[in-house]
């Protein structure tokens, strides 16, 4: 797939030849790389040799018709935006394709500027897909290691809850693994294929969350000299993990709780709805029912947004998957930096064991990079006596 910026391939899959003709000719003249197919099986075959980031697709066409190219490629995995165009169509017939999988619907006789706005989108969601798949491969962490009691009941729940379009909030101190919960969530369910959009909260000054959630238009204050989609619009069909969302300030709270509510946003600077479908996934560090109770956090918020609660165990809690952690730690630290693989000796391991891990997950992560720093191979129980101070 091509990202936003490269020339995009584009399959206009039609019956009819003028349309077919006239389509690819102003798409040529927009910069375009455009194939034409004249029939269902024709388009297949090329999909299976070609990849396109966008097909446009007419509903009726003799032989195999359009819904069903759709449902093939859509059954095959195929990652191009599929828009589907007919001179026939209505809601139902829209709603219909939009379920099956479809990017969008265009009514003939089709207009240019819609044309080259849903290709601007199509593009716009190809460059997040493929960079979530660049982050998933480039990330640190994104295996939830071990198999303590505390982390099979953890895989338990994702793996009923993944499925749903539950809303989850997950909760646990800093450096548990909160946003590995969240990921598993998102790519154990039907939404894997679409955007998995984060946003810290807590990173974000108080005067700017609500144009980094909702987006904003040009002009809507100073320094907004293009129009910006917010997180929700960029998660649109996929999950927004809203992470340290007690955090969040008051008014940007009641803002997001009207789009779960109604499924539907305003930009900063416009009274223009604009309707999303995203599953929101929250975490936070803090005890939200005291923040309640404090004035901080809103009650209705809490509640639509905790439909289920994950509790991530601290590492303290599960003590006995420290040397599964270890281990992993060492792979990936020798992978990333280039240092020889070490071993650590089972007196280390258990001293390792034996202490408190605060910072948790992170901390402990921190430390066997030191130990495979300093300490020697195998790395011993001298070693982190040495190089592990009580305070890390």
């Amino acid at each position: 797939m091509q990202l936003l910026g490269g020339e995009m391939k584009i399959l206009i899959v039609d019956d009819e030849r003028a349309i077919r003709n006239s389509l690819k000719e102003i798409l040529t003249d927009e910069g375009y790389d455009v194939d034409l197919a004249e029939d269902g099986p024709t388009a297949l075959a090329m999909v299976d040799k070609e990849k396109y980031d966008v097909i446009f697709c007419d509903i009726k066409m003799p032989g195999m018709d359009g819904t069903e190219v759709l449902d093939k490629l859509v059954a095959d995995g195929i990652d191009s935006a599929i828009v589907m165009i007919s001179g026939h169509g209505d809601i139902d017939t829209a709603v219909e394709c939009i379920k099956k999988g479809a990017f969008d619907f265009i009514q003939k006789p089709l207009d240019l500027n819609r044309i080259l706005i849903t290709i601007k989108n199509a593009s716009e969601r190809t460059t997040i897909i493929n960079e979530n798949r660049t982050l998933k491969k480039k990330v640190y962490g994104q295996q939830m290691v071990g198999d303590s009691e505390a982390m099979q009941h953890i895989r338990d729940i994702i793996a009923k809850v993944a499925p749903t379009d539950a809303r989850v909030l997950i909760m646990g101190a800093n450096g548990t693994g909160k946003e590995l919960v969240a990921r598993s969530l998102h790519e154990q369910s039907s939404r894997s294929a679409m955007p998995y959009i984060e946003l810290n909260c807590a990173a974000i000054p108080s005067e700017l969350i609500e144009s980094e959630l909702f987006g904003h238009e040009k002009g809507a204050f100073t320094s907004a000299i293009k129009q910006h989609k917010g997180k929700f619009e960029q998660a649109d069909g996929g999950t927004l993990f809203l992470d340290e969302i007690g955090d969040m300030s008051l008014a940007a709270q009641a803002k997001v709780l009207r789009v779960l509510q109604e499924h539907k946003l305003s930009r900063v600077g416009s009274d223009k709805d604009i309707a999303v479908d995203v599953r929101v996934i929250a975490a936070t560090n803090k005890d939200l029912k005291k923040e309640i109770e404090k004035g901080n956090f809103r009650e209705d918020l809490y509640h639509r947004l905790s439909v289920i609660v994950i509790q991530v165990p601290s590492l303290d809690e599960r003590k006995d998957d420290i040397p599964q952690l270890v281990d992993y730690f060492v792979q990936q630290i020798s992978t990333e930096s280039g240092m020889p693989v070490r071993k650590f000796s089972d007196e280390a391991i258990k001293m390792l064991q034996g202490m408190s891990w605060t910072g948790n997950i992170r901390e402990l992560r921190n430390v066997v990079e030191r130990l495979m720093i300093l300490g020697g191979n195998p790395v011993s129980a001298q070693d982190v006596k040495d190089y592990v101070s009580p305070i890390q």
